[in-house]
């Protein structure tokens, strides 16, 4: 007798989010689309997005309780399983919510830091990752436990365990102290590393998460970065040594940013941002076909500010103008007219860049010789402004 094979039983998960007087009804269908893309990069099926207006958010369930009981009933008849709120929730909210619907819930922090842990592949990531889960679990620890104890596996509960998270607080620092000395150890070696590639230009490719940074790395420096089309496919950080022209530079691939990422995240990951703080120069690669392209910009700006990074020489790559032009373009449009408009918009950016602005599709790699001699003349008048008195680099 064939035995049954044991199938993992599938997430459907509700997506929630306010549209309070700070965050209008299409900014919050936005980030709920981001945060359905996030699901699916978990590997759950959203079947629901539910919005609701209020002036604040509810200190006992987030949302009001009339929405809680429509989207008790919903869950009831489409067999949800899964809730996943856009925002924060307190561990309290986390109880009241899933006394309230009988449906596991979390939010967009342990989603993404469940994602995070999903892709952690090296010694690097996953300790940095376990410190962010345990640093996000410290607040919400009052009940916490009960509620860990129902989810039985699943999105949200990879990581520590329900056998490591104690109801004490002082093990869960103690837990905390002990992965933050790891991470330093991690951290000076890695330093070390950086420190013995420094007679080197280096330049980073930053960005928001899933606008092509892999693909362009992989292109740049012939190597074989993992690239797909899902969010945070990329964690630890990967260098290559590229060559043009007899001009050898180090060129890194990083984890990409994205609007509301824990701080917890930021904090833990601060070795792999170190690459960024470090580098001579950034790559900053915007999805053009992404309809909100200019708010991913502004919140990898943002992070490069908090970060300390922000006034280094910035080249800006808007990649996937293949996609923006099906997207963005009739097809009955003139070709003279589609040329007019790519001519406005690359004017409007080298307007706003300094003339720092390359407009490519990597896949196709699509003006790739032009992106290989801008990326050539900084990385030669960086050598020039380190090595006045040098000719070997430049």
């Amino acid at each position: 007798m064939l035995e049954k094979k044991k199938i993992k039983e599938e997430e459907r998960a509700i997506l929630v989010g306010l549209v309070t007087p700070k965050q209008d009804e299409p900014q919050t269908l936005e980030f709920l689309n981001e945060l359905k893309f996030l699901a699916e990069t978990a590997e759950a099926v959203p079947i629901k997005q539910f919005i609701q207006k209020l002036p604040h958010r509810d200190s006992k369930t987030f949302v009001g309780k009339g929405k809680l009981e429509e989207i008790r009933q919903y869950a009831l008849l489409k067999n949800a399983n899964l809730l996943i709120f856009d925002d924060e929730l307190t561990g309290s909210q986390i109880i009241n919510i899933e006394k309230a619907t009988g449906v596991k819930t979390i939010d967009r922090s342990d989603l993404i830091l469940d994602i995070f842990a999903r892709r952690a592949k090296t010694a690097q990531a996953k300790v940095q990752v376990e410190l962010a889960q345990y640093q996000y679990l410290l607040p919400r620890l009052k009940g916490m436990w009960q509620h860990l104890e129902r989810q039985g596996g699943g999105i949200g509960s990879r990581g520590p365990g329900e056998t490591e998270i104690e109801t004490d607080r002082r093990l869960v620092k103690d837990k905390i102290s002990l992965l933050r000395r790891r991470l330093k150890e991690i951290d000076k070696q890695a330093q070390t590393q950086r420190q013995e590639r420094g007679e080197y230009i280096r330049v980073a490719l930053v960005g928001y998460t899933n606008v092509g940074k892999s693909t362009i790395m992989n292109a740049l420096s012939k190597s074989d970065v993992f690239a797909e089309n899902k969010l945070f496919a990329t964690l630890d950080t990967t260098t290559r040594k590229v060559v043009y022209e007899h001009t050898p530079f180090l060129l890194s691939d990083t984890v990409g940013f994205i609007r509301k990422l824990p701080h917890h995240l930021v904090e833990s990951f601060k070795s792999t941002l170190d690459e960024v703080r470090e580098a001579d120069c950034l790559l900053h690669v915007v999805d053009s076909s992404h309809p909100s392209y200019e708010d991913q910009m502004a919140t990898v700006n943002t992070t490069l500010h908090d970060i300390g990074a922000i006034d280094k020489p910035i080249i800006t790559l808007f990649n996937k103008m293949d996609l923006y032009e099906q997207t963005t373009f009739d097809k009955w449009l003139d070709d003279e007219v589609k040329q007019d408009l790519l001519r406005q918009l690359e004017q409007r950016w080298q307007a706003e860049t300094n003339g720092n602005a390359v407009f490519i599709a990597a896949i196709e790699k699509r003006n790739f010789d032009h992106l290989r001699k801008t990326i050539l003349d900084k990385v030669k008048e960086l050598y020039s402004e380190r090595y006045p008195y040098l000719t070997q680099f430049y």
